[in-house]
């Protein structure tokens, strides 16, 4: 039977929200004013490390080293490295800005060539079953194929634990946030009272990760076939729990009853790249995943959104009794946890450290840096002696900004995701005279906790803090912001940026300083820079998307928009080794489809200047998301996701990257300057 009305399924990607706190904006406390930030650009921090470490990522709770992985052509740093091309006396910016656009295509200024690579269903591990273009691969075909939904990606050379320059081999790794239900299978899904399980494994492996090895033959790109190093972590894989968390009772289940461990990574948006050259994925979306039909439901769940009448892909309703599937109906069924799946939802929400360099190695949930809709994570350049410190947002409207900071000092000749296992998690307060401060949520603090005795909120140790980060947050006071997506450190002043995409659900009454429209369609970039205390920070709004004439700021670098360069909902967000920004954008469907911006795009902007210029914008009705550059910063690989109308598996508004009538596939996109230079100079 196949009943559709019975379904409710969202494929939008974004997080409803969930947060009903009373924190106050400060529109509320103080009148808005705007301080632009003090100190000269000039003024450097220390640089990003030299690599030539040798610690892994994986299971790695002890101290130790590890060996470099080794390699044919092994030769470079990651493209975080300071060993990339220096900057010269010529613009930052020497391309010329291109022209909005609707056409199904990738469009790039004169000059440049941009190539589609390593699409959704190509073939990767163990038989290499082919993509087939009907949709008909089968669930073990897809866990041996690349993902759908590119999202976060990040080049690892291939002697990144060493001298980190080599700029034509390495690990390309990425992030597969979701799927569209249209395409995946030949006629769509099935749907009715219950659902074949071969297409919930397919559904299921299409999400996590991908780790492909590529090398580059003269001019061209390719995947290394058979490679010991190419890699599927799906929605399946079995990981382990490591932090605060682990063990805790909140995290028992049928499959893990002592709480260490569980199956799988959902929605992984952006990523980070850690110092010791490991990757972390990012849990953004997951508790649409789940579903929890008891009456009352657990904070753990209610403040993240787990629905309760079903998951947003129905793999609850599998026709299987395998626990791979019921494990998504987070009910209580059982006479205690370690009977059912009710503390499933609890073991997501996490950042996932992969190590590339070890194929076998378990990925690893960091608990101490939160639990709640990472977007990704960005770490702030490390330096020798120091303790580690890295940024993340929680993806939703009206949610906050977080910093971790390791109990332990980096060293490079050890460092390792142990140093991701102990610390102190902040979230920030924004204050409406430009100034901020990082709130501890730690059960130690005495000003947490008497501002949780206050509230009459109780936590049962530092575990159960994290694994309710949220409510941590909302007891602080800190500030609802605007949907914080991507961050950005940049490498010489150490100032961080990030993104808010958008918030129509804010008020006239909501507005605050760092959040000043109501109804924000159209989104803005924040920065700050931390004072010499690192516990508070000057802060001012880096640039306002919107329509040409938008201006942001009133000093003589204020920066007002043109047909160059407007632009809104901005997303994704990397600043590379030169100092130059690339800005892409998130735009709903309707917001590309009308209106005056067109496909969704990446600019490239001089933080220091603030000259900004678009740069590529992509196919009909896609996010452009993810981006990463080899050290030379002479290619670029930026992820394509969910291209075309995807509402049924015939009707698309889009046909790439294959073209004809093809089913859209997300793709990477390989960009390189035709004389062989760098990207964007």
């Amino acid at each position: 039977m196949s009943d559709h009305t019975l379904y409710e399924i969202d494929n939008s990607g974004i997080e409803p929200m969930s947060n009903t706190s009373s924190n106050p904006t400060f529109g509320e406390i103080l009148t808005q004013r705007r301080q632009f930030l003090k100190g000269s650009l000039s003024t450097a921090v220390a640089a990003f490390m030299g690599t030539s470490l040798v610690a892994c990522g994986g299971d790695d709770d002890k101290k130790a080293n590890s060996p470099a992985p080794s390699s044919s052509s092994a030769s470079s740093a990651p493209a975080s490295s300071s060993s990339a091309a220096s900057s010269s006396a010529a613009p930052l910016l020497g391309f010329t800005a291109i022209a909005t656009s609707r056409a199904d295509a990738i469009t790039v200024p004169s000059g440049y060539t941009a190539v589609s690579f390593v699409p959704w269903g190509t073939p990767l591990t163990g038989t290499m079953p082919a993509y087939k273009p009907d949709g008909s691969n089968s669930g073990a075909d897809q866990e041996q194929q690349v993902g759908a939904h590119h999202d976060g990606v990040y080049f690892f050379p291939m002697d990144a634990k060493t001298t980190g320059t080599n700029s034509s081999e390495g690990l390309l790794v990425m992030n597969h946030e979701y799927i569209d239900p249209a395409l995946i299978h030949t006629n769509g899904q099935t749907l009715g009272a219950t659902r074949p399980a071969d297409e919930v494994r397919k559904e299921i492996a299409a999400h996590g990760v991908s780790v492909i090895h590529i090398r580059k033959n003269g001019s061209n790109w390719g995947v290394v076939s058979n490679s010991p190093f190419n890699r599927r972590i799906t929605g399946a894989t079995p990981m382990d729990i490591r932090g605060p968390a682990s063990g805790n009772a909140k995290l028992a289940t049928k499959y893990s009853p002592n709480g260490t461990s569980t199956r799988g990574t959902l929605n992984n948006c952006g990523m980070g790249a850690t110092p010791w050259h490991t990757y972390l994925a990012a849990e953004e979306n997951w508790a649409g995943y789940f579903m929890n039909k008891d009456a009352s439901q657990p904070r753990e769940h209610k403040r993240y959104g787990v629905g309760t009448k079903n998951g947003r892909y129905y793999w609850e309703v599998a026709d299987s009794a395998a626990d791979e599937y019921v494990r998504f109906d987070a009910s209580t069924k059982g006479a205690t946890a370690m009977d059912d799946y009710r503390n499933e939802p609890n073991t997501f929400g996490w950042m996932v450290e992969i190590d590339p360099f070890d194929p076998e190695g378990r990925p690893q949930k960091r608990t101490a840096l939160g639990r709640f809709g990472h977007e990704g994570v960005i770490f702030a350049p490390a330096v020798e002696g120091k303790p580690v410190v890295c940024y993340s947002g929680d993806d939703s409207q009206n949610e906050y900004i977080y910093k971790f900071v390791s109990a332990e000092p980096f060293y490079k000749a050890t460092a390792g995701g142990w140093l991701l296992n102990t610390g102190v998690l902040y979230v920030a307060k924004f204050n409406a005279d430009g100034t901020g401060e990082w709130l501890p949520l730690d059960i130690t603090n005495s000003a947490f906790t008497a501002k949780a005795a206050a509230a009459g909120v109780s936590f049962a140790s530092q575990a159960d803090l994290l694994i309710n980060t949220r409510t941590a947050a909302d007891l602080m006071g800190a500030t609802k912001m605007d949907r914080p997506e991507w961050g950005a450190v940049h490498p010489a002043t150490g100032e961080v940026y990030f993104t808010l995409t958008n918030n129509t659900s804010r008020t006239e009454a909501q507005i605050d300083a760092p959040n000043p429209r109501a109804n924000n369609t159209t989104g803005h970039i924040i920065r700050w820079r931390e004072d010499a205390d690192k516990t508070t920070f000057k802060w001012d709004i880096f640039l306002l998307g919107g329509d040409v004439g938008t201006k942001t700021g009133t000093d003589d670098k204020a920066v007002t928009l043109t047909a160059d360069n407007h632009f809104a909902s901005p997303d994704g967000l990397l600043i590379d080794t030169r100092g130059v920004a690339w800005i892409q954008t998130d735009m709903s469907g309707s917001q590309q489809a009308s209106g005056p911006f067109g496909n969704n795009q990446m600019l490239a902007a001089d933080p220091v200047t603030k000259q900004v210029k678009r740069f590529f914008v992509g196919p009909v009705d896609a996010e452009v998301t993810g981006v990463t550059l080899t050290p030379d910063l002479k290619t670029m690989f930026v992820n394509i996701q969910h291209p075309g109308d995807r509402s049924t598996p015939t009707a698309f508004t889009s046909n790439w990257p294959d073209g004809g009538s093809a089913r859209p596939r997300s793709a990477t996109v390989i960009v390189t300057k035709n004389d062989g230079g760098l990207i964007g100079s």
